[in-house]
């Protein structure tokens, strides 16, 4: 038994570390190649662990042949448009100016009814509004809309909103985060006088965020957001 977990806990951190060197994606996001060899470092990480008698090692030198191959294909693809194309394949075209491209629609297996769903989705409910309709190497749908039915913006109003940033989240169950501070654009003395203000220490603060512009959101602990 304890042999068994020493060597899930070895392999479970090497698949980690392998992955972490792949870089971030999320499994939507994942070209074909990137998906086979992450389905692949699973099933090579599931075999030392179900049989005890296979080395622990093979499986390690195995996940990282995957990784180094991952990478070597990935550079090829960054070089080369034609291996990128033969790798990833291409996107596709399948609306456009509201015309559905049947032909090309049979030709990557999206049926009507598939293409309607995405297109809901993205709350598009007409498909006579929309401009474009890309599908995309990872499978997924890019709409672009006519430019009538689009959304107001802005600069469209002529109007110029500040950048306030994003609410950085500052503290953390009581504990207070240097990244967030730096996103926030703040320093500690200025959390500490906001604090100071609510009579609070950080221990009592469950979560509490914070823009460029100083606007905070405080949660007290034992208390719902």
């Amino acid at each position: 038994m304890l042999v068994t977990l020493l060597r899930t806990v070895i392999l479970y951190i090497f698949v980690i570390l392998g992955l972490r060197i792949m870089g971030k994606r999320q499994i939507g996001d994942m070209q074909p190649n990137e998906l086979v060899i992450t389905i692949l470092i699973s099933e090579i990480a599931a075999i030392p662990i179900q049989d005890i008698n296979a080395p622990v090692v093979n499986g390690i030198i195995a996940i990282f042949m995957l990784v180094v191959l991952e990478i070597l294909i990935s550079f090829l693809s960054m070089k080369s448009a034609h291996a990128r194309q033969l790798i990833n394949g291409k996107s596709a075209v399948i609306v456009k100016d509201g015309q559905m491209d049947q032909k090309l629609m049979k030709q990557m297996r999206v049926t009507v009814a598939d293409l309607m769903e995405v297109l809901r989705i993205q709350n598009v409910f007409h498909i006579d509004q929309v401009a474009y309709a890309i599908l995309e190497t990872n499978g997924k749908l890019s709409v672009l809309l006519k430019p009538e039915n689009q959304p107001a913006t802005a600069e469209d109003l002529d109007k110029h909103p500040a950048d306030d940033g994003i609410p950085a989240l500052v503290i953390n169950d009581g504990t207070l985060l240097k990244e967030g501070i730096q996103l926030a654009g703040t320093n500690r003395e200025a959390v500490d006088q906001i604090l100071k203000c609510q009579r609070l220490t950080y221990k009592e603060v469950f979560l509490m965020t914070m823009d460029k512009t100083g606007k905070h959101y405080i949660v007290k602990k034992g208390m719902e957001a």
